[in-house]
């Protein structure tokens, strides 16, 4: 079957032809329709994991899918042929991955899609909008408080400003003038910060005592730790820390994504009811993937995602 996929270290990935899917007792395989690129798919292009994280060649890349189920393993009762489902691969090693015409997962790692929510939709969603999640989850956003969103452009930062806005929140986002500042205002933001001038005497601006919480998912961590009050909070998914933040008064938390199959059914719900908007960039077939990964490096408002064709 096709794949985008890296046939050994040192090599680029192309779309090649990998071994097919082998359907193991209590999983299913998954005719993938859709899945999208993360950050992390480019560490592993760039040959930076190899080091720490175990791996078999052919690499597949990919962390989130959706598609319909094509067959179904032994002992598996809770998923049949023709479902539509969707997931985030959790393994904690690299080989087969979804981005593939079909992938094998754990039955029980799965979601069922809303009717209404696309294949697209949902592969689109996945890691990001879980990582997210967890990010306005370790804030313990309130209804009324202010966050300052850093990175609000990129497909973590596009859901966690919808989310915290969801929770009543005014956002304040980072991003440049025109057509990436329309971007986040369109999904809620209040007021944007120009990232690239005085971050602090904007945000200051408009927020004179300061913002009580913080995400960090891009920027110089002591800048958006001099925006908090006394006592506020910086959720950070770039590896912040106390030390870099520069602050002794606030709480610095980091955030790795943890995939539930709860907690993208919980996204997977918003975005069938119209309160999560899933920003694609670009999408791209599955024979010209290559591509995609060009696209997601040279920076895009929200996700790229491979499709079947």
């Amino acid at each position: 079957m096709k794949a985008l996929a890296i046939s050994g270290q040192g090599e680029a990935p192309v779309v090649m032809q990998v071994p097919d899917v082998e359907v193991g007792p209590g999983q299913v395989e998954v005719a993938v329709e859709a899945a999208s690129l993360n950050g992390f798919d480019l560490a592993v292009a760039a040959g930076y994991v190899w080091g720490f994280m175990p791996h078999t060649f052919p690499v597949t890349l990919g962390r989130d899918f959706a598609g319909t189920v094509s067959a179904v393993g032994d002992g598996v009762t809770a998923v049949s042929l023709g479902d539509r489902v969707a997931g985030v691969v959790t393994l904690p090693g690299l080989g087969a991955g979804p981005i593939a015409e079909r992938f094998a997962a754990p039955a029980e790692s799965l979601v069922s899609l809303p009717v209404t929510v696309t294949a697209l939709q949902a592969a689109g969603v996945g890691l990001a909008g879980v990582t997210a999640l967890d990010v306005i989850d370790a804030l313990s956003l309130q209804s009324g408080e202010t966050v300052l969103i850093s990175g609000a452009t990129g497909g973590v930062g596009a859901f966690a400003l919808q989310l915290a806005v969801a929770r009543g929140a005014r956002v304040l986002a980072t991003a440049r003038p025109g057509e990436a500042a329309d971007f986040v205002r369109g999904l809620g933001a209040a007021e944007v910060v120009d990232y690239i001038g005085d971050v602090l005497a904007a945000v200051r601006e408009l927020a004179p005592d300061g913002v009580g919480k913080a995400v960090h998912m891009a920027g110089d961590p002591a800048v958006l730790g001099a925006c908090l009050t006394k006592g506020g909070q910086l959720a950070s998914i770039v590896g912040a820390t106390a030390e870099t933040v520069g602050r002794g008064d606030v709480t610095v938390t980091p955030v790795a994504g943890s995939y539930t199959p709860g907690k993208l059914a919980a996204l997977l719900d918003m975005v069938a009811d119209g309160r999560l908007v899933v920003p694609v960039a670009a999408t791209v077939p599955l024979d010209d993937a290559v591509q995609a990964l060009a696209k997601f490096a040279a920076g895009k408002l929200g996700k790229v995602v491979i499709t079947a064709s």
